[in-house]
């Protein structure tokens, strides 16, 4: 029983890091053709960056708005009702991507694909976590995410070989591929015992009608934001600040991105031992933060320097952000489990939102700065907010994941 009891979850843990794989794919796929990909349609170089930047935000958005309606499915249905949906939908988005003529089309689609992709890693995350021992549970997670973040490599040597059109028809066949090996995924037993129960599941106002839940959850969100401001505008916008430090050689943002992806996954990975040998996820979140700030000063004092050194500074900056997996499992490990994959579906997805935010603080930023400037401004609030809410999140580690959240009494 114990044998079959393992081969179940080493399949889970598997299945859930090529979602992940083929997830993080797909995301990063737009950042990595963004730029030929405009240029097909006829763009000049200052629409590529105005379009892009456009783009990108209605990506996210989508991002956003399904990472609510996938993490509410998900508490409601179940964990594998979310896999399958999304990985239906992003695919056939993907598919259609290929075909796009207009930098509108394109935002359209984009947008759909963000829904679909919003649901793969919290509900993969959260039937990781319930079903691992809680000791060895970041193990699991890392795993899951160390995996899945070479998705970008793959995606960034693929476009090497193919037309743009053709990464995205080879992202939806990734997808339809992935559908097969989702039926040998089983439920959740937590979610399954749940699902007999009365108990309220998968509602989204929970955590906003009780004052330390609406806390907690804004903190996990708020831990998060120094990823996508890094990979979001530092590394996917490295040609335009590259040019405005003096960099002389041509600064290719996919290249940068797959550098990026390369030491993020390997950071990943290593997180989850750091917060395993550490006992805790904070202490293991801090080391990475310090780790992200000193890549991001290294970012802005790199003035006539050269296209290498950018690579290996962002690379540095992807090894900083290596806390993802540790940043998602606290995320999971906050919430009972009849808000569980609500919270792992939206916090993620609600730091990826967030950088259509970060992006407009950037832009207003330059009416008064300089290009450069105004990108280190950016990053050092998002250091400054994120640290602040990490020092205020509770620890996680080793938490017993098998609780519920209830509804405040109403007064009398």
């Amino acid at each position: 029983m114990q044998n079959k009891s393992n081969s179940i979850f080493s399949v889970v843990v598997l299945v859930a890091a090529l979602g992940y794989f083929v997830d993080i794919y797909d995301l990063l796929l737009f950042n990595i053709v963004r730029i030929e990909s405009l240029q097909d349609m006829g763009l000049d170089a200052a629409q590529v960056k105005s379009k892009g930047e456009y783009i990108i935000s209605v990506q996210m958005l989508g991002l956003l708005v399904g990472g609510i309606i996938w993490g509410i499915m998900g508490d409601k249905r179940g964990r594998l009702s979310v896999l399958f949906g999304s990985i239906i939908l992003y695919s056939v988005a993907n598919i259609i991507n290929a075909y796009v003529q207009t930098p509108d089309q394109y935002a359209l689609i984009r947008f759909i694909a963000g829904v679909g992709l919003a649901g793969e890693l919290g509900a993969g995350i959260t039937l990781v976590s319930e079903l691992t021992h809680k000791d060895k549970r970041g193990l699991s997670t890392s795993f899951v995410a160390g995996i899945g973040l070479f998705g970008a490599v793959a995606a960034y040597f693929i476009s090497q070989s193919f037309h743009w059109r053709t990464c995205y028809l080879i992202g939806g066949g990734l997808g339809f591929s992935l559908l097969l090996l989702r039926l040998s995924v089983y439920e959740s037993s937590m979610f399954t015992q749940l699902k007999d129960s009365n108990t309220e599941r998968g509602n989204i106002l929970m955590f906003f009608n009780n004052g330390p839940r609406f806390r907690k959850y804004l903190l996990a969100i708020l831990i998060g934001l120094p990823t996508w401001y890094v990979i979001g505008i530092l590394v996917a916008f490295s040609n335009n600040f590259a040019q405005n430090m003096g960099i002389t050689e041509s600064v290719l943002p996919k290249k940068a991105t797959m550098y990026a992806y390369v030491a993020i996954a390997l950071a990943d990975v290593l997180s989850g031992f750091v917060s395993h040998w550490l006992k805790s996820r904070k202490k293991a979140l801090f080391i990475f933060y310090v780790l992200t700030m000193i890549a991001i000063l290294l970012y802005f004092n790199q003035d006539n320097g050269s296209a290498a050194g950018m690579y290996a500074i962002c690379a540095a900056l992807g090894f900083g952000t290596g806390f993802w997996a540790i940043f998602v499992t606290m995320a999971a490990e906050q919430f009972g489990t009849n808000l569980r994959a609500t919270a792992a579906t939206t916090i993620p997805n609600m730091v990826r939102g967030s950088l259509p935010l970060m992006l407009l603080l950037f832009n207003w930023l330059q009416q008064y700065t300089s290009y450069v400037s105004a990108g280190l401004y950016t990053g050092i609030l998002v250091m400054v907010i994120s640290s602040i809410a990490a020092y205020f999140t509770k620890e996680t580690f080793g938490k017993d994941l098998d609780y519920l959240e209830h509804n405040p009494v109403p007064r009398v």
